[in-house]
């Protein structure tokens, strides 16, 4: 404990003072940096508690903890309008953090701004790039060898303008940053939709487009619409093989996909707090404790990280827990003890207030919580695993499990190898192996030290897995799959977070589910999804009946953890010696143009690119897998623009009628065209369009070849900023009814640009082919600042403005 520390415990009890009051003198000289890495960052609560108390006195009423951490980084809290789904924040976050496949484009953006350094701490994470083959050693030498242009481009550009570089094997994004970077009260945004992973210690963590994280790297004022505040108020304790993932799968069963959209989710009730731990070190707790999991056992940082994790599955803002002991024991145990110790001298800002209000209340009794499995093709279809296996039937599902797959930003914790390592040892007890394919994804290089060292990795191989690379792997469709061939109906079942149709392998009739990482181990020993581990029994090769008992594993090792190798690579004091080489021929980078300016008239006779029918998630406007290697090359990955839509008119994906030759062809190919012959164009898009990946080159690559606006039911919160910053129009029926009136072989024109101001919708006349035309209304969510990036082409070329 330090010596500032103590003297602050001192004056409170000897003085009565509330403890933050004293606190906000002293903490100025008490710097605690933000990272081991950064050691001249610091942490900065004291302002946070300055621009608290501004807004609490303000507002006149009791704050939620979301509303503390993000008004508490307000740019000016004075005199910021704050009405909660209405005005526009201007914030200032802490740091920024950017994955491999989103890096080269915000780099390339960054680059384009002519700015020397990061105006705050940022890193570079390479998770994304690796593909899962072999096996964990021989994938990673692959992976370096065919991305080494990229990887070299990243670790310069991070080199040259003072970025952490996280080099490839390090491991996924998300548990880098719960490991070494997340802490209580931080506001982060990174280049991935599962950046609210950090709630799980107490953050605010944001996904965020590139060209977001560029106004942050670049010191500008972030600008987010003031986000509403579900509460989630658990209830009872966990048991039995019911965990932490069941949570957020029942919590997305509830909302759905959209229902979190604008919103923070925030955790809170008796279920969080007011539950004692067993086994806790140490005596008794300063405060209340995190709700009890499997045998009592506490909810602790890493599994309350899972449940933030997946929030991005409900479309929230983000999801954060209030801070707790658990989080104090995590930021100890990753040698962050000062960082834990100063939090609790500022604890009272990391909680809700007292009878805060949030816009929406559910509550879930994790006494009456049941293991739940998600799917298939989306993450909201939930069912208790005790039916997911009749359903299947009804539905004509594949029953075998062809591949489980534990692991992914969401569930690769130590705490998560543990649990599923407890069930393979009572299965190997009975001579079982997996009757499926078994693959297992540790979260980051010290997790794989740390399971090898303790044995839960040969357990798992000994069970018949294959351990691959720290990387994301087939979550994100980086997956070789050599069992099946496109096409072939089939069943996987996974730890991972998202399901979407053909996400992970690429094949469309793959039905993928998400569950917790012990459920996936025990169906892949069963090898069906009619196996329910809480009541069924398996044969062992001795021919004797037993049942699985509900694992138990512990939250954090008993030693500390084995850090690996290290795989971080400083930003150099001096870098006016360092280059960044792009070449003009290069096939996987490529030098950012800037778009053309709004030529200041209304949007004459836009051609209709595509009319899409249903979902419409962010894979299927840019797909992953093999398309990674050219997220750096914005002409390149135009080309899966949109392949997986699919087009009203015929039902197909990647086939729509030129309307010029009358012929089908690819979407990027006509779009292309159109782009060639000076033809613009429009997408007429279905509800919460956009939903899933923060990527943005989904919205980059219908700007490159020639989109002006994009037009849909609803959009999802990032997708919707995307395509703002980039310079395109996403534009709301006022009417939802109003889809139905437009057709293929239509053109579009979009008036009132001219007067183009927030909250006034614009006109649009639909032109039909035999010569009529309806007047319909479309709607924005436009600010000020938001009008002047489409008026000038694009955010980056508002910013370049300023600068001159």
């Amino acid at each position: 404990r330090s010596p500032i520390a103590s003297l602050v415990t001192f004056y409170k009890k000897a003085l009565g003072v509330r403890q933050y009051h004293v606190a906000s003198v002293l903490c100025q000289r008490a710097k605690v940096a933000m990272s081991h890495f950064e050691p001249n960052e610091y942490i900065h609560y004291d302002l946070l508690e300055k621009n608290i108390n501004i807004v609490r006195k303000r507002l006149n009423r009791p704050l939620t903890l979301s509303e503390k951490i993000v008004y508490g980084h307000l740019d000016d809290p004075a005199g910021q309008e704050i009405e909660r789904g209405k005005s526009y924040l201007r914030l200032r976050p802490d740091r920024v953090a950017m994955q491999d496949a989103t890096a080269q484009m915000a780099m390339l953006q960054f680059i384009s701004s002519g700015l020397p350094k990061v105006a705050v701490p940022s890193t570079i994470h390479c998770d994304h790039l690796i593909e899962a083959q072999l096996g964990g050693e021989k994938d990673l030498r692959r992976a370096k060898d065919i991305n080494q242009e990229v990887y070299n481009f990243l670790a310069t550009a991070g080199a040259k303008y003072g970025v952490g570089f996280w080099k490839p094997g390090s491991g996924i994004i998300h548990q880098i940053i719960l490991e070494n970077y997340a802490y209580p009260g931080v506001l982060l945004i990174g280049t991935d939709s599962h950046t609210p992973n950090g709630g799980g210690l107490g953050g605010i963590c944001i996904g965020v487009g590139g060209a977001d994280a560029v106004d942050v790297m670049a010191g500008i004022p972030w600008e987010l619409k003031c986000p509403k505040v579900i509460g989630v108020k658990l209830t009872g304790s966990l048991s039995g093989w019911t965990s932490p993932k069941d949570v957020i799968l029942k919590v997305a069963g509830i909302l759905t996909v959209k229902g979190g959209t604008g919103a923070i989710v925030e955790y809170h009730g008796p279920g969080v707090d007011s539950i004692s731990c067993t086994g806790e070190e140490g005596g008794q707790a300063a405060w209340p404790l995190p709700c009890a999991g499997p045998h009592g056992s506490p909810v602790g940082s890493r599994s309350m990280a899972t449940i933030c994790n997946m929030g991005a599955e409900i479309g929230a803002t983000t999801s954060v827990f209030p801070y707790n002991q658990r989080m104090k024991k995590y930021l100890s145990k990753t040698g962050r003890a000062d960082i834990a110790n100063l939090a609790d001298e500022f604890k009272d800002h990391l909680v809700p207030d007292p009878g805060c209000h949030y816009d929406q209340l559910i509550e879930v009794n994790l006494s009456e919580l049941k293991p739940h499995i998600n799917g298939p093709f989306t993450p909201d279809l939930a069912h208790p695993v005790a039916e997911v296996g009749k359903v299947a039937e009804k539905e004509g599902w594949p029953l075998d499990i062809r591949v489980g797959l534990i692991g992914s930003c969401t569930n690769s914790s130590y705490e998560d190898m543990g649990r599923s390592a407890a069930v393979a040892k009572q299965a190997l007890a009975h001579g079982l192996k997996c009757k499926s394919q078994f693959t297992i994804t540790p979260g980051s290089e010290q997790i794989r030290a740390t399971i090898e060292r303790d044995g839960y990795a040969q357990i798992l191989r000994d069970l018949g897995g294959i351990v691959l690379a720290n990387a994301c792997g087939p979550c994100i469709g980086q997956w070789d799959r050599k069992d099946i061939k496109k096409g072939e109906k089939n069943t996987i079942v996974t730890s991972y977070n998202r399901n979407f149709t053909g996400r992970n392998d690429a094949n469309p009739e793959t039905h993928a589910f998400v569950t917790s990482p012990e459920i996936v181990t025990a169906l892949a020993i069963a090898g069906t999804l009619k196996f329910n581990p809480e009541t069924d029994y398996l044969t062992g090769t001795d021919g004797k009946k037993f049942k699985l008992e509900a694992p138990d594993a512990d939250e954090l090792p008993k030693a500390e953890f084995d850090p690996g190798q290290d795989t971080y690579q400083h930003p150099p004091k001096d870098s006016s010696g360092q280059h960044v080489d792009v070449s003009p021929t290069s096939q996987r980078l490529q030098l950012l143009e800037p778009f053309d300016k709004w030529d200041g008239k209304d949007l004459e006779d836009l051609q209709i690119l595509i009319k899409v029918k249903g979902k419409c998630t962010t894979d299927h406007i840019s797909a992953a897998g093999p398309w990674l290697k050219f997220r750096g090359h914005l002409d390149n990955i135009s080309n899966n623009l949109l392949i997986g839509a699919i087009n009203i008119e015929n039902g197909k994906a990647n086939s729509v009628r030129n309307a010029v030759t009358q012929e089908f062809g690819p979407v990027p190919d006509t779009a292309r065209y159109y782009k060639k012959h000076g033809i613009r164009w429009v997408v007429i898009g279905d509800e919460n369009y956009g939903e899933g990946s923060s990527r943005e080159h989904a919205a980059l690559e219908p700007r490159h070849l020639g989109a002006r606006a994009i037009i849909t039911k609803s959009f999802a919160r990032i997708h919707e900023t995307n395509l703002k910053k980039q310079g395109l129009l996403p534009l709301t029926f006022a009417d939802p009814a109003d889809y139905n009136k437009i057709h293929p072989v239509d053109k579009l024109t979009i008036q009132g640009l001219k007067d183009f101001t927030p909250g006034k919708p614009l006109k649009c006349i639909i032109k039909h082919p035999n010569g009529t035309q309806e007047t319909i209304l479309l709607n924005h969510t436009f600010n000020e600042t938001q009008i002047e990036w489409f008026r000038a082409g694009s955010a980056l070329n508002r910013m370049k403005e300023l600068q001159q």
